[in-house]
């Protein structure tokens, strides 16, 4: 969903209110017919963060209040929440998201709290929020906050919840997970570090927090690292448990800043995937998920490192990439005649190898090109390799040369002049 900003300046902490257009996602029944089964629903939901921090730099001529309807009511579902404490990372994001027309995605559903019965007092919520084409990326837990009932108050018809005074439904965050990057690509045989966050409120959830990274990919998962800690310990009340060699947490980070990110050393192609980031205080748990990319440029090189033309009969040139990760490679042949000043395509890009896979999971493909006879000498030929791993193609070049006289001929003109030399020499 496209989020809508709204901005107002607060003079007391230069905060503003941004609100957002969500999803109310329900797991509901489905209608019959073939399997049946569950669906999701989706109502529309709007969330209101207040307080989001302004920066110095930014104008606040244009900014205009949020204002929530005049007249509550019942069947709208609007979220009011105040965004201080605690404090969501590059909350500010948001404040430009529409007037960029960036995509704000936005979801809430209804959370239960872990060895918890669900009950409407208070109530809980995950929302999940993040920003196309930014690494901006949080779950939050919100919790309902009570409201003071009278014969007034009214209650939100599907959630049954009471409503404030101005229509809204009062919650606070509790319990939030980040990250500032949604996918990272990095080397073979090279190190990453993958981002993962989590701040509570000041009551501490619980006096011990757990955390578990794990890796999805082409439908098998599998444990990369688990540890569990107390919040107010020391670094020796650490428990670690690392199913990859070389994955690691700094476990005062974690302590000190609530940072879990995970740092994994000596890249192999098979530690590419979904890598989920899943915190756990007490009942409440949230996650955050990366992709990993891995990628390895090609080396790329000719069959020959030089080419003479030969008048009598086609040649062929080969050209090697080999080495590379992904698997997507593209492969061209241009040609640029010595009397031309651009280069064209080869009307004919020859044949390709079947890619051969090796040991590390890297690829080799070799690309075949016709050279025929009536080239013109002085030709250059060029092999251009794209790749996902490449900022920008690269490009291998060479250049024909001259066809050489016959051999048998340069032989006879030889001995033409011998015999002529020692016709001289004994007149």
């Amino acid at each position: 969903m496209i989020g809508l900003c709204f901005y107002v300046c607060l003079p007391a902490d230069g905060g503003a209110d941004v609100v957002l257009s969500c999803s109310l996602v329900e797991e509901g029944v489905g209608m019959g017919g073939m399997g049946g089964g569950s669906l999701f629903s989706r109502t529309p939901a709007t969330l209101v963060l207040r307080d989001v921090p302004v920066g110095p730099d930014e104008s606040l001529d244009t900014l205009t209040p949020f204002v929530p309807p005049s007249v509550p009511d019942p069947d709208l579902i609007l979220f009011e929440n105040k965004v201080s404490s605690p404090e969501i990372p590059n909350a500010g994001m948001l404040l430009h998201a529409d007037c960029n027309e960036q995509e704000v995605m936005c979801e809430i559903s209804r959370y239960t709290p872990r060895g918890l019965q669900e009950s409407s007092d208070p109530a809980y919520f995950m929302v999940s929020l993040s920003v196309e084409g930014l690494d901006f990326s949080t779950s939050l837990i919100l919790q309902t906050l009570p409201v003071e009932k009278d014969q007034t108050t009214l209650t939100q018809s599907k959630l049954s919840l009471p409503l404030s005074q101005s229509g809204t439904l009062l919650t606070k965050v509790i319990f939030l997970v980040f990250s500032d990057i949604n996918s990272v690509s990095a080397p073979l045989r090279g190190d990453v570090l993958l981002n993962c966050g989590f701040k509570q409120e000041e009551t501490p959830l619980a006096p011990d927090v757990g955390l578990e990274w794990r890796l999805q990919h082409r439908g098998r998962g599998r444990k990369v690292l688990e540890m569990k800690t107390k919040l107010d310990d020391t670094e020796e009340a650490t428990v670690v448990h690392g199913e990859r060699n070389g994955s690691s947490v700094d476990a005062a980070l974690l302590l000190s800043e609530g940072n879990v990110s995970m740092s994994l050393t000596q890249l192999k192609v098979i530690d590419e995937g979904t890598y989920i980031c899943t915190v756990n205080l007490g009942h409440f748990h949230a996650q955050q998920v990366i992709q990993l990319h891995i990628i390895q440029p090609p080396q790329v090189s000719l069959s020959e490192e030089k080419l003479v033309l030969n008048k009598n009969s086609p040649q062929t040139l080969s050209c090697h990439c080999a080495k590379y990760y992904p698997l997507d490679a593209q492969m061209e042949w241009f040609f640029l005649p010595p009397t031309e000043t651009e280069p064209k395509l080869f009307p004919n890009q020859g044949s390709l190898s079947s890619h051969r896979q090796h040991g590390d999971g890297t690829f080799t493909l070799s690309s075949h090109v016709t050279i025929l006879p009536s080239f013109s000498p002085g030709t250059k030929i060029t092999c251009r390799v794209t790749h996902p791993a490449l900022d920008d193609p690269l490009h291998i070049s060479i250049v024909v040369e001259p066809a050489q006289p016959d051999s048998y001929w340069w032989v006879l003109g030889f001995l033409v002049v011998t015999v002529l030399f020692f016709y001289q020499v004994m007149k």
